[in-house]
């Protein structure tokens, strides 16, 4: 019994936040969000706040431009992730312990300490204040590379041998027997490359200067700025900003919760 109870519990404190939020931006203009007792659920449910967020900011430019970049995050890291972690795991060569290190004491290095390397670099290239700037620092992430290295030590080496004795070669032995059997894995990889992109914030406010180039997180915060007293309108950029994800992971559910399994055995 206690158990459900704190499984209630933590419920609560991770899906309630979200859930005032909704419920915050269906209320009417003339609904009291502030009152003792508060009320959970709207008197006048009402979408108007929705349509004023798209009248104050450009929010669907602005998604756009975090598609983009979270799409094409999405296709570097499940490109790059799994063809370095399968190199790593199954292919032999000198400094392949050395490499996986690097990975490892990668994921250590707090972003805020190399960010200004990353902005002289992209400033060096002339792409600051662009889309492809904000995409390049997270293309290929380290734990997702570290993930798919996990996975594919897991597959067993007879069916690569077979396949080895064949006369299959190392790129076929990756597309045709390694890579479809961890598509759980690169399920993980896709939602963690996709949340990783669409919610960053410092790095595209510090890359970017063009509003027209603005993501979705930037520029939702417009809203605080310009309507400080109105919480409607900042719950309701909040819910746009959070239902992609929701659709991505409601999409991928089975596939995520498979591929945690399958790299959680080796290390």
């Amino acid at each position: 019994m206690l158990r459900y109870v704190l499984l209630l519990v933590v419920l609560a404190l991770t899906v309630g936040p979200f859930l005032w939020q909704l419920s915050t931006s269906l209320k009417g203009p003339h609904e009291d969000i502030f009152s003792s007792p508060p009320k959970f659920l709207p008197g006048q449910p009402t979408l108007d706040n929705y349509a004023r967020v798209a009248d104050t900011i450009p929010v669907w430019d602005y998604a756009l431009n975090s598609l983009k970049v979270a799409a094409a995050n999405v296709v570097t890291n499940c490109v790059g992730a799994s063809l370095a972690g399968y190199a790593l795991a199954r292919m032999r060569f000198r400094g392949r312990r050395a490499a996986t290190l690097a990975f490892i004491l990668a994921m250590l290095v707090p972003v805020e300490g190399i960010i200004i390397a990353q902005f002289t670099t992209m400033r060096d290239l002339g792409l600051n204040n662009t889309l492809i700037a904000v995409l390049l620092p997270g293309s290929i992430g380290a734990m997702n590379v570290l993930l798919m290295r996990n996975a594919f030590l897991n597959l067993p080496y007879e069916v690569e041998e077979a396949a080895y004795v064949d006369g299959a070669n190392a790129w076929q032995r990756y597309l045709r027997i390694a890579l479809p059997a961890v598509k759980g894995t690169l399920a993980v990889v896709a939602i963690f490359a996709f949340m990783g992109a669409w919610d960053d914030f410092l790095w595209p406010l510090i890359v970017l200067s063009d509003p027209d180039r603005f993501t979705l997180t930037i520029g939702l915060n417009y809203l605080h700025g310009t309507f400080a007293n109105d919480e409607r309108l900042v719950a309701a950029g909040t819910v746009i900003a959070v239902a992609p994800l929701i659709v991505l992971f409601a999409c991928l559910q089975r596939y995520f919760f498979r591929g945690v399994g399958e790299g959680a055995v080796k290390g």
